[in-house]
Formats: C-alpha cells, structure tokens, sequence
C-alpha cells in the first residue's frame, strides 16, 4: 500500500503537503541506501577464530586490518568458550587495539546482531583513521573486577600469544 501510494505521489506528480514540491522519483531516494555495511570486529571474530563464520556466512568479507583509535581497553568477559573480550572507550587510559574491518551485506545485518550476547553490543568504534565505524562495544556494567587484557593492540604480538592460548591450547583467559 505504501508503494501504492508513493507511486501515485510520484506518477502524478502531486504536491507534498503545502510545499508545492512533487516527492523526488524512488531513485533518488533510495541513493543513500547501500547493499552493504563496514562492521569493526575484534576478539573472537577475526579472521581465523571461532566466530569469524558468523561473519563469513552471512557473506562478509575482510575490507581491512588496522586499529581502533587509543582510546580503548579490552576487558577479559566471563563465559566462553569461545571466550570474548569486551571492549570499552577510555579516554584516559585508552590504547589502540588491532580490530578488523568486514563488510557485510545490509540484509544479514540484524540477524548478526540478534546473535551477539549481553554485554556486547554494536555502537559505534572509532579507528585510528578518525572514522567511526559499527562494530563491537560493551556495556560498562559487566566489567566489575574484569581482567584488562594488555598488549593487544599495538605490535600484535601479545594478540598471536592470546590466540594461540586461548583458541588452540584452550586455556582460559581468566586464569
């Protein structure tokens, strides 16, 4: 019915309320819409880790590897596995931490974040480029006495020896 009606607004070239301009053709309303989106991941998502299928079976793909902006801390949650770190904006004591980002396509958007479990949620990230990209927050509420995961950003390679501990050793982050 709404198509209907649009139709009819566009075709006719009726007036919008008492503006007197006629509703622009679908076209160019729908150019703002795209088919895809950017998602910031880190942690269990990444490229060859447990959760990255999420991502790769919705037709995602890898745009690029890089880092937040240093304002943030990865925090060690509870749960797993596979295990998740939560990541939080400091300010303060914030530091750039390795994320990645994939493209998604618009329609499997909700699905991906109908599956992502309290306290993660999507929000917007900020890069070291200064964009800001959806991607993976978490709620400050559920950090309490939380582990603070250092050396995760910057060179990598504290983020290879957690990857290695925790996805192919299974040992738990928390220990």
């Amino acid at each position: 019915m709404v198509r209907a009606i649009q139709w009819k607004l566009v075709h006719r070239k009726i007036p919008l309320g008492t503006s007197q301009h006629a509703l622009p053709e679908t076209a160019a309303i729908q150019a703002g819409v795209t088919d895809s989106l950017e998602v910031v991941v880190c942690g269990a998502h990444l490229e060859g880790l447990p959760l990255n299928g999420q991502l790769t079976e919705r037709g995602g793909r890898l745009v690029s590897k890089t880092l937040s902006a240093d304002k943030y801390r990865l925090y060690a949650l509870a749960g797993g596995p596979p295990y998740r770190p939560g990541m939080v904006r400091d300010e303060a004591n914030g530091r750039a931490i390795e994320v990645e980002v994939w493209r998604l396509p618009t329609a499997q958007f909700g699905s991906f974040v109908a599956g992502i479990p309290q306290p993660l949620g999507m929000g917007k990230v900020e890069l070291a480029d200064g964009r800001w990209v959806s991607g993976f927050i978490c709620e400050g509420y559920a950090l309490g006495r939380r582990r603070i995961l250092r050396g995760l950003g910057g060179g990598g390679l504290m983020l290879i020896v957690w990857r290695v501990e925790v996805f192919v050793c299974g040992v738990s982050p928390f220990s």
